[in-house]
This record gives structure tokens, sequence and C-alpha cells, in this order.
């Protein structure tokens, strides 16, 4: 046996990814030079911090094979609560842990539907997420808030830099940090993967399964929120639609980061976040119009929807061979 035959096969997934992500810059590099500017990177790093968090969330649901698609509608819900308490005079801290907790609470009646209520997580989270979606609008009646923003300290969060980059940054990858330590080293995570791999196994050897299925969105709903604070802090107002733009991203991050790296994993999701948002940032430099962009984002979903699930691959692999490209169709008819 070689040194290379005694390698991870998580190396070459891992190596793929690099040469991948460097063949996508260089060709953005190419058309347009500013492209690996500092300030086109900081502008990544900050766009990959809310996209990263929103994400992060739903590879908890996703491990627990379960879908969430209300994060959207919880993050506007809660970026209304924050603002309305900001323009109400109440501290940043108190406005953002008020909106964490409408957040988390919304998340809870998720997960207690899907797990205990074996409810459909599709159907059920569609409609927490159009119900909360709406009662944005309660606060102002769907006007903009931005009063108390600019003295309240949030702007702040979105102008700390250091080493050139931005802290939100940071604050990601110090996130990531700790849910890949909950996740993938410790009892806490080995149980987490387990209720999702084999939820009856799981449950016979006395694991909580429903418990953990209820955590998986309430995780995702408070990372939904972090994200979407993120997004005030850069825009400085709040609206009705702070969450919308972060459901393909997120879905395309887990999907395509599992596709790449073999699984779903909290490396695997900071993979999939960081191509998608050197994508969309490049097509935004180069001023590709949205449809665009998001057309490649749900073509990017779909691809790792089929290469993440292990039936598609099996079906794909067999329609591979029975049209003649595999090896297999040469043996057996020469």
């Amino acid at each position: 046996m070689t040194a290379t035959s005694r390698l991870p096969s998580g190396f070459y997934r891992v190596l793929a990814f690099l040469a991948l992500v460097a063949a996508v810059v260089a060709i953005f590099a190419l058309i347009e030079p500013r492209y690996l500017s500092m300030r086109n990177l900081t502008a990544v790093t900050r766009h990959m911090a809310a996209n990263g968090l929103a994400a992060l969330g739903l590879t908890f649901v996703v491990v627990v094979r379960k879908y969430d698609l209300s994060f959207p509608g919880i993050a506007s819900f809660a970026a209304m609560t924050i603002g309305f308490l900001i323009a109400g005079g109440y501290s940043l801290g108190a406005a953002i842990a008020a909106g964490l907790g409408v957040g988390i609470a919304v998340g809870l009646v998720n997960g207690f539907a899907v797990a205990y209520g074996r409810l459909p997580d599709i159907v059920t989270t569609i409609a927490t997420g159009s119900i909360v979606g709406g009662m944005a609008f309660l606060y102002t009646g769907g006007r903009t808030i931005f009063q108390n923003f600019m003295t309240s300290g949030l702007i702040d969060l979105n102008d700390i830099r250091f080493l050139g980059l931005n802290a939100s940054f940071y604050f990601l990858i110090a996130i990531y940090g700790v849910a890949y330590l909950v996740l993938h080293h410790s009892r806490f995570g080995a149980s987490f993967r387990a209720a999702g791999e084999n939820p009856v196994s799981a449950h016979l050897s006395g694991i909580p399964v429903r418990l953990y299925t209820m955590g998986a969105f309430a995780v995702c709903a408070a990372t939904a929120v972090l994200a979407v604070v993120l997004i005030l802090a850069e825009s400085g107002t709040a609206d009705t639609n702070e969450g919308a733009n972060f459901l393909m991203p997120a879905y395309a991050a887990v999907f395509l980061g599992a596709a790449l790296l073999g699984g779903a994993s909290i490396p695997a999701t900071l993979a999939g976040t960081a191509l998608i948002t050197i994508l969309l940032d490049g097509f935004s430099l180069l001023g590709v119009p949205y449809y665009y962009s998001d057309g490649v984002v749900s073509l990017i979903l779909l691809a790792g929807v089929v290469l993440f699930d292990e039936r598609l691959r099996r079906e794909a692999a067999f329609l591979m061979t029975f049209l003649g490209f595999g090896r297999k169709i040469g043996e057996t008819h020469p």
C-alpha cells in the first residue's frame, strides 16, 4: 500500500473543494480585477457572516433529517422586534435578547409540532414562517424602523474591524468553532447525530430523539436571529423582509457542503457558505441581475440535494451504467 492510498478520502474532498474555490476566484478575478481587492474581501467576509449563521442552525435540522422553511420569517419578525424596542429607547442588549426570545419560542413551537405532534416538517414550518412573517407587519404596518439606530450601538457592530476584516467574520468563526465542538466532539453531538441517522435505535438506546429534534429547530431559529442582527447592523434599519434572502443561500450552503465534503457537518456548511458567498459576491460585482444569480444558487442547491441523497446517487449511478457510461455495461455486454 502506497502512502497516497493511505490518505483518507476526506483529504481528497478538501483538495477538490479548495481547487474549486481557487478556480471560481480566478475566473472572477480575470473578468473583474477589483474582485481581489481588500475592499471586496471585506465585503465577502461580511456577507459570509450573515449567510453562514443562517446556514449553521439549518445544519442541526438537516442532521436530524428534517427541514425548516420558517427561519426567514422568524428572522424578519425578530428584526422588527429588535428595531421596535431600539426605537422605543430600550438598550441594545435587551432588544437582541427579546429578538432571540421570540425567535427561539417559534423554533420550539416548530420542534414540538414536528417531534411530538408528528406534523410534517415542511408544511408546519411553511405555516409558522408565514405567520410570524406576517406578524412582523404588526409593529409599524410595514414601515421601516430607523429611530435610535445610530445611537444604540448597533451600527458599531458593523464598523469594528481587526486586521482589515469585520468583527462579524470573527464572530462567525467563533460560533462555528463552538458548534463544531458540540456536534462533533461531545456526547451531546453524538446523540444528536444518532437521532438523525437511526432514530429507532437511538430511542432504544435511551436517547430522547424527540427532544433533540425540538432542540434542532430552536437552534435554527436562534442562529437566524443572530444572522439578522448582523443585517440590521449593516443596513441601519429594520424592515419586514430582512430575512427573505436567507432561505436559498442557507440551503445551498448546507447541501453543497454536504455533497462536497461527504455529509452534513459544521465544516461542510462553512465550506458551502464560503463558496456560495464567493459566487454571489462575484455576480454582484459584475452587475449580474439578481434573478440570474438566484437561478445559479437554485441550480447549486438542486445539485447538492441530488449528490447528498444516497438514494438519488444510487439511482443516478444505475442510470449511468444502464446508458453505457459505466464499466459494468461493457463487461456485461462486450
